[in-house]
């Protein structure tokens, strides 16, 4: 028997992270999560072989047989303590003998050095040096990157906030020289935790309990508008949105295009943050008792300042959106052919409190399919008709 469908972080979360979240935390705690020691390496690699072994260079690292004498590491920048480099370095140069570190493609783990943190996240990506007739030799060269900070666990979250910043260095690592790394390197590797990470914290912050009204525009895919306000807070609500949203994540791409189409037609659904006064005024409000639940577990992290257990929560409220998405088409398919069925969905709709963004999303999905819309429409009406009962 179908039972009642619950959206709490408490019912989603798993074990371990809502035990942390729940568990009264002291003032100590908080301001540890907030001093979180990151560090930032940079060492250019220069291939030791002979420039006719280059010719098989890649090959031989496609086959992961490149050996660690094969690839020596120079140190170019580092907010590392100097006792502890020469271990990075160490481990490093052993990712590299076991071809773990594919060009562009960031590799985390979990590293013991000498720090306070003992052990620590760390994220690399090796980024080969592009060939050039000035540098005909240069296949196989290239800069490791390296972030330190945080848990493995944590840094996988994200990853592909991660990938993506360090390719925004790779035209600024083109010179062997570097005569940009004060002006230009050093500055950006310095800023990876605070606009890699921590864009989620900030938009948490900046709207706080209005969180939940971004929650279900990203659902929706209603578009967010910022205004009177500077490019960083508007890349970090776009971020967000785009984080919190289920596009790519949906069986049919075609939904999100007849979403985001059916709703770009009418400008008046834009949800508007203006941000000339604080806290901020949002316009064209919509929620629902779905993403209204999930707004404590937000601040609560975001108070602790936690970036790390925000982007779990995130990620959390997303996958239980996905399986009530999933439990209504199979219900949907059910009705078809039984009132019964019909009646389940009717109780499942009524339960789960994300009612309006399942029924937009699966009359997207099933647009084609009559018998599938009939039985949208009857459920559209029955939704209606419990809020103007409520009303």
């Amino acid at each position: 028997m179908f039972t009642s469908q619950t959206s709490s972080f408490q019912d989603s979360i798993d074990v371990e992270e809502r035990d942390d979240l729940t568990a009264k935390t002291s003032q100590d705690t908080a301001r540890k999560h907030s001093s979180t020691a990151t560090h930032h390496l940079l060492y250019q690699g220069t291939r030791s072989e002979a420039s006719e072994e280059n010719v098989a260079w890649n090959q031989r690292r496609a086959d992961s047989t490149t050996s660690q004498e094969d690839f020596s590491l120079t140190l170019i920048d580092s907010s590392l303590p100097l006792e502890a480099e020469p271990e990075l370095r160490t481990y490093i140069s052993r990712r590299l003998s076991k071809g773990a570190l594919l060009g562009g493609m960031g590799n985390i783990a979990t590293v013991e050095l000498s720090l306070p943190e003992e052990a620590v996240g760390c994220y690399c990506c090796l980024l080969e040096q592009e060939r050039s007739p000035e540098q005909p030799d240069a296949d196989g060269n290239g800069y490791v990157i390296c972030f330190m900070g945080g848990s493995e666990k944590g840094l996988n979250l994200f990853r592909l906030e991660l990938d993506k910043y360090v390719q925004g260095l790779h035209s600024s690592l083109q010179t062997p020289e570097l005569h940009n790394l004060e002006t230009e390197v050093r500055p950006y590797l310095s800023r990876w935790y605070e606009e890699s990470v921590m864009h989620i914290h900030r938009v948490v912050q900046l709207v706080q309990s209005n969180i939940s009204f971004l929650l279900h525009a990203a659902l929706s895919h209603t578009h967010v508008e910022v205004i009177n306000s500077d490019e960083r807070t508007k890349a970090d609500v776009s971020r967000f949105i785009k984080a919190a949203s289920l596009q790519g994540l949906s069986q049919q791409d075609t939904t999100t295009a007849s979403l985001c189409k059916a709703i770009s037609e009418d400008t008046h659904s834009d949800l508007t943050i203006d941000c000339s006064s604080s806290p901020p005024t949002l316009s064209n409000t919509v929620s629902n008792r779905f993403c209204d639940d999930w707004i404590q577990a937000f601040l609560n992290a975001a108070e602790r300042c936690n970036p790390f257990l925000l982007r779990q929560i995130l990620e959390n409220f997303k996958l239980k959106a996905i399986q009530d998405m999933n439990s209504l088409k199979r219900f949907v398919r059910q009705a078809e052919m039984s009132h019964y069925a019909l009646f389940r969905c009717c109780q499942f709709l009524q339960g789960c409190g994300n009612g309006d963004v399942l029924l937009q999303n699966a009359r997207a999905e099933h647009s084609d399919l009559p018998e599938s819309c009939s039985i949208i429409t009857v459920l559209e009406e029955f939704l209606k008709e419990q809020s103007q009962a409520q009303a």
